[in-house]
């Protein structure tokens, strides 16, 4: 499977185009499907209906990635709009193809006619997959049944889609005067647009992260904090009656399946299995995590006492807001570790971290990065690199970077796999194309884009599952890349985070973007001993969102007050609540957009990241080629083609532990 060298994708769609493109897809899939269910089950055999599908889903991957990839980042509202529709029209009709009992019923035959052990190991995980997803669909219920559930998955597709662009197409904006403001940076201000109100200029603050964070983060007064907080906490009321709904109906479905709830239904197929695993593990780490965040509670209160008590205000019985959180984390870097993130950030620019961790990646992959300019792009933002294996200069795929935020641009920051590699029917191979879409604050007219250091953080870790789809090569495209257990997904992305906190490393690419300066040893030696800053607080916020996210599906009906549920949860577990009157789980996209019930994933696969990384790359050298050979060929190769645990064990040579996690965060 030598990989051939591919053009680089076409971006100059129309919506008439995404239109046709997406029908054509559906009939082309019906019609194989059709000529499938008709033959006799005699000539049913595995080269005869589960190859010929899989090899369709490899042909038509690239353009089924292209047509619904473009709604997360095109200018045009109307390809943004044609491309979710194209989405919602092929997720139901996949449903359908899930769901259709003459196609089974050959599958059915397939599976248990086939000796797997004539099969490639891949072939027989596809076998395999390939029929657990019709059981998982509900081939197996009767005709009353599986109709009801058909129902409920296409109506679950359209809240899916419908929740996600709500929040895509939705940014709060404020004014501030610039007393209100006080506290962020020049180079904030500098790049925020105004408005006259009553003779007054006003600052024009919006929800998206790049404006978000910042003022959460470093504005002094209170009530612009707050103010920001609320906004962002009550965006897209509509979303909450569609979450419930959600919950309601993914329990309706898990019902009919045979599962007692939802979270049974998902966690078959992860590395927990079941929900009292995952609880377990959870309920255990809150234990570990609560007196650690309740001492940084305490200390979080200390501070704003002090701060109330200087502006001649009352400071008895205080209590640490939402909106305080980001501002007094931020307070104990300062002053606990003499770390100032507006000085920092001085010394990572957008350029600087860019070439600086793209060399990183290649030397620790072995890889080489070749960027490609004048090709055609969804926006003049927008980046194209080549990758090529360094040692046999072989072709490898295409990645994009596009990190500044635009209106209408998806608002988080994410990898989004267009094309998984696959082996297509001529023999050749389909490299792989991966997108980072990230909202970086913007250059400014005297400034260049500085980057916090938990941004360059966020950079690593998203470009991490860039790599993993890059550096995978499976023979179905089901499999590729990031198609593993969702429990384990993180982890590879997770481990690499660690390179942010290694002094050499950040000496590499950190260089003041006005003196060329590297940043000094006592700015950097601050950073580091602050990386666990606040990591009670931190861990327990994560803690709450995995609980809250299986909590409420676990529930025995599914009917839920998601508002009245996080208000609780929050308070009680990450120990700080939300701010009052808001409905901030509407603006949870993970839960609607493929986490549900998996929210957990990013803890469970800490533990691995930190294994992976003390156990091999502390020990023999974080930029040892041999150490991300085996890390390249055994953990992201494979993609989803073997089990992560599988994965895990080839690398570590043993089964994981805890212990490096644990000992990561201090608590052992």
């Amino acid at each position: 499977m030598a990989p051939t060298q591919q053009s680089p994708l076409n971006w100059d769609l129309t919506k008439d185009q995404i239109e046709v493109t997406y029908k054509r897809l559906i009939n082309e899939k019906k019609t194989l499907l059709d000529t499938i269910a008709a033959l006799p089950l005699t000539e049913a055999t595995f080269d005869s209906v589960v190859l010929p599908i899989a090899r369709l889903d490899n042909e038509t991957a690239a353009e089924f990635g292209v047509i619904t990839f473009v709604q997360h980042v095109s200018t045009d509202k109307e390809l943004r709009d044609a491309s979710t529709d194209a989405e919602k029209a092929l997720v139901e009709f996949e449903i359908e193809c899930g769901m259709r009992e003459d196609v089974f019923k050959v599958v059915d035959t397939v599976y248990k006619a086939t000796d797997q052990s004539k099969l490639s190991p891949e072939d027989a995980r596809l076998l395999e997959k390939t029929h657990l997803d019709f059981r998982r669909n509900g081939l197996a219920l009767p005709k009353d049944q599986l109709a009801e559930l058909r129902t409920i998955k296409k109506r679950l597709s359209e809240l899916s889609i419908q929740f996600s662009r709500n929040l895509n197409e939705a940014d709060v904006e404020l004014l501030y005067t610039r007393e209100e403001l006080d506290g962020m940076p020049d180079d904030f201000i500098a790049g925020l647009k105004t408005k006259d109100e009553d003779g007054v200029t006003k600052y024009v603050i919006t929800t998206q992260y790049p404006d978000l964070f910042p003022l959460l983060t470093l504005a002094t007064r209170e009530e612009s904090r707050k103010r920001m907080a609320v906004a962002g906490e009550s965006k897209c009321k509509e979303n909450v009656a569609i979450l419930e709904e959600a919950i309601e109906l993914r329990q309706k479905a898990a019902k009919l399946l045979g599962y007692p709830n939802h979270a049974a239904f998902v966690l078959e197929v992860k590395m927990a299995k079941t929900p009292e695993k995952a609880l377990s593990f959870l309920k255990d780490l809150r234990n570990r995590l609560a007196p650690l965040g309740q001492s940084e509670l305490d200390q979080f209160r200390k501070y704003k006492q002090e701060d109330l008590a200087r502006q001649g205000q009352a400071a008895t019985n205080v209590v640490v807001e939402s909106w305080d959180y980001r501002y007094y984390m931020n307070k104990v870097k300062e002053r606990e570790y003499n770390v100032d993130d507006e000085a920092i950030k001085q010394y990572f620019s957008m350029d600087n971290v860019t070439t600086g961790m793209l060399s990183i990646y290649q030397t620790v992959l072995g890889l080489k990065f070749v960027e490609k300019k004048g090709v055609s792009q969804w926006h003049e933002e927008a980046r194209l690199f080549e990758v090529w294996d360094g040692a046999s200069d072989t072709f490898m795929g295409h990645f994009y970077l596009d990190l500044y935020p635009r209106k209408g641009k998806y608002g988080h920051a994410a990898c989004f796999p267009i094309r998984p590699g696959s082996q297509l029917s001529d023999d050749t191979y389909s490299t792989p194309v991966a997108a980072m879409v990230a909202n970086f604050s913007k250059p400014t007219p005297n400034t260049p884009s500085l980057l916090k250091h938990d941004e360059v953080v966020t950079y690593f870790h998203e470009l991490g599952h860039v790599m993993h789809h890059l550096c995978s090569q499976t023979r179905w495209a089901r499999f590729h890349g990031t198609s593993t257990e969702n429990d384990f997904v993180e982890a590879p992305s997770q481990m690499l985070e660690n390179w942010c906190w290694e002094p050499k490393v950040l000496r590499g690419f950190s260089s003041h973007y006005q003196t060329k300066e590297p940043i000094p040893d006592a700015l950097l030696d601050s950073l580091i001993k602050s990386k666990n800053a606040c990591a009670g607080l931190f861990n327990l916020r994560q803690l709450f969102f995995g609980l809250f996210d299986l909590t409420v599906h676990t529930q025995a009906d599914g009917k839920v007050d998601t508002t009245k549920l996080w208000r609780q949860m929050r308070q009680d577990i990450s120990l700080i609540q939300p701010a009052p009157n808001t409905w901030p789980a509407a603006s949870f996209g993970h839960i609607m957009g493929g986490y549900d019930a998996g929210y957990y994933g990013y803890l469970w696969s800490q533990v691995f990241s930190a294994d992976m990384f003390y156990s091999r790359f502390r020990k023999e050298g974080v930029m040892d080629p041999q150490t991300g050979k085996d890390y390249r060929f055994k953990i992201l190769h494979p993609g989803g083609s073997r089990d992560g645990g599988d994965l895990l064990r080839d690398f570590l040579g043993r089964d994981p532990t805890i212990d490096p996690f644990l000992k990561s965060l201090g608590l052992e």
